[in-house]
């Protein structure tokens, strides 16, 4: 099995937007001490230069900052306007799938969510697509829906970015698509998507499915031989022990209704 990638390993390889003139830190050196400030529950700017200044030299040289002193707040705003998000996306995949556990099959929930805090004013918030594995604890990718596209439409996005085959992929009634479910099988995959009113056609398809299964059990258990053998043999108790079905009794053969006039006739006697 593959060594696991490490952090500074896969953000080494994304593109400098910077001017390279005048540089003072390395691209990667800063990726990673704004992740790591992220994993710890940093969410701004201020806080990631915080963070770094609260470390110290000992992270800042392990991190790869050649002068042992790690960014201010402006530096990390300046870089993320201009830095490819995309390719950004795509390093801390590979880095979150190459920690996977190998082996088995790996359950993926897909489901669209609007940022929180991103929207400003009359400016919608940030509408985002994610892939998160449960058992990694963490979103292998995510894809941002814009006003020209649908959730739809961006997890198809997802799927090309992300490992199909021995997945399994779980999904609202909302991704339930005839194209999203071809590419996760072509890809060597496999689904779970719920059904609900958005595809009443396949809702009725399944629901008369399950209705024939049921009523094919229910009437194989009520005529199965056994069932039938065993009605057949049941005994039915009276006061001498149990006798087979069908079988007559010798008390039987009295006539219910002469039964009272014998009576009568050893009276007289």
């Amino acid at each position: 099995m593959p060594a696991p990638l490490t952090l500074l390993d896969v953000l080494a390889h994304i593109p400098d937007p910077r001017d390279p003139r005048g540089l003072r830190h390395p691209l990667s050196a800063i990726l990673s001490l704004a992740v790591l400030a992220m994993l710890t529950g940093v969410k701004s700017y201020t806080g990631i230069a915080q963070f770094g200044r609260d470390k110290g030299t000992t992270l800042a040289h392990a991190l790869g900052f050649r002068r042992g002193k790690t960014p201010c707040t402006s530096t990390f705003s300046e870089l993320f306007r201009v830095l490819d998000i995309d390719a950004f996306e795509a390093a801390l995949s590979r880095w979150i799938l190459s920690r996977l556990p190998p082996g088995d099959e790996r359950v993926v929930s897909l489901d669209g969510k609007t940022l929180r805090g991103s929207k400003d004013g009359e400016a919608p918030g940030q509408h985002l697509v994610a892939a998160y594995a449960a058992d990694a604890q963490a979103v292998l990718a995510q894809v941002r829906v814009d006003a020209k596209t649908n959730e739809h439409k961006a997890a198809l996005q997802l799927l090309g970015i992300l490992p199909l085959a021995g997945t399994i992929f779980v999904g609202d009634a909302l991704l339930c698509q005839r194209d999203l479910c071809v590419k996760i099988i072509d890809g060597g995959g496999d689904y779970v998507f719920f059904v609900k009113d958005n595809q009443p056609s396949l809702a009725i398809d399944i629901d008369a499915g399950l209705a024939y299964e049921t009523q094919a059990r229910s009437q194989a258990t009520a005529f199965s031989p056994g069932r039938l053998a065993a009605g057949r043999t049941r005994g039915v108790r009276d006061g001498q022990g149990t006798r087979p079905l069908g079988e007559t009794h010798s008390a039987d053969d009295l006539d219910v209704d002469e039964a009272p006039r014998l009576g009568r006739a050893e009276a007289r006697v």
